[in-house]
């Protein structure tokens, strides 16, 4: 029987908020991943970036500051930074994990571009804030700029778009790769956003969430399951209180209706719950599974987290 595939989607939890951190954070990450190869799963990996995406904006806008002659690097080129430097400390753990078990296969990180939309009403509707605190007058020199700024507790932050992604341009090397028994990261923190403008690709002032890029990607692949890995057990409503009910598992229908009823926080569920039920109910053979980070092959195999069907 052939092997079975899956894309693995890591939430923040697994890297954590300073180089020490992550390369704690990873090694994790590489023991989940670790024992699904072990499992006979194939696998590709995408992950967050988020902090990693602010930090690297904001050091690169601070130089800019400092030294008037480099210019503000662009959020794509932010984007592209994070993918590498998140996918040498997650490639080098899964490695020598798999190593350590005798177990040879290469990891291999894709840097990864997906197109978005230039008609996307996230352009117009920005939600993702970014970067360091500004005071009144530095927003106001954003907004100058044509850039979207908020006002939080202690100054103004920018904020920036978060387009779906449509496609993923270097699906095709990904394959590839994946057909071959690689492991591969791919995606990361969701994809650089790119417009199409004829032969050329230009870096779009966005962050594509990443567990809707872990969607695609697994329809792209044709996977059989689309897994995220979490801070938490599993899909709950009404958290610590007497109404509270945890999923162990959720048909699409049912998810939907929770939806409706606005139960899932938009800046942290909700976009793992919505990706789940795109994916699942494109593809109602499929599921998704929503599971703790440590708990990776239990939650594949109906023993932990929350497993969403048709």
């Amino acid at each position: 029987m052939a092997n079975k595939k899956i894309v693995v989607a890591l939430g923040r939890n697994a890297f954590g908020t300073t180089f020490p951190e992550q390369q704690a954070n990873v090694q994790k990450a590489a023991v989940a991943i670790a024992d699904l190869v072990e499992a006979k799963y194939e696998i590709v990996i995408t992950h967050s970036n988020g902090p990693q995406v602010g930090m690297i904006q904001t050091a690169m806008t601070e130089f800019s500051r400092l030294e008037p002659e480099y210019t503000v690097a662009p959020m794509s080129l932010c984007g592209a930074m994070s993918q590498g430097y998140i996918g040498y400390d997650l490639q080098n753990a899964i490695r020598t994990e798999l190593l350590n078990r005798g177990i040879y296969k290469t990891v291999s990180t894709v840097i990864t571009q997906v197109r978005v939309d230039p008609f996307d009403t996230a352009f117009s509707e920005p939600t993702k804030v970014i970067g360091r605190v500004m005071t009144k007058e530095e927003a106001e020199e954003e907004e100058a700029k044509g850039n979207y700024v908020v006002e939080e507790a202690g100054g103004y932050r920018r904020v920036i778009a978060s387009p779906l992604p449509i496609d993923i341009y270097e699906i095709e090397a990904i394959k590839t790769l994946f057909e071959a028994g690689q492991i591969v990261i791919a995606a990361g923190g969701g994809g650089i956003p790119v417009l199409q403008q004829g032969t050329k690709l230009k870096g779009a002032s966005a962050i594509i969430e990443k567990d809707y890029t872990a969607a695609k990607l697994a329809e792209l692949l044709d996977a059989d399951t689309l897994l995220f890995l979490t801070g938490y057990d599993q899909l709950t409503l009404g958290a610590g209180t007497k109404e509270e009910k945890a999923f162990d598992t959720v048909h699409v229908a049912e998810l939907k209706k929770y939806i409706e009823e606005g139960h899932f926080p938009a800046s942290t569920t909700f976009p793992k719950v919505d990706a789940s039920l795109r994916f699942v109910k494109a593809f109602p053979e499929r599921k998704a599974v929503i599971t703790n980070l440590n708990k990776a092959k239990a939650g594949l195999d109906g023993k932990a987290g929350t497993t969403i069907i048709a």
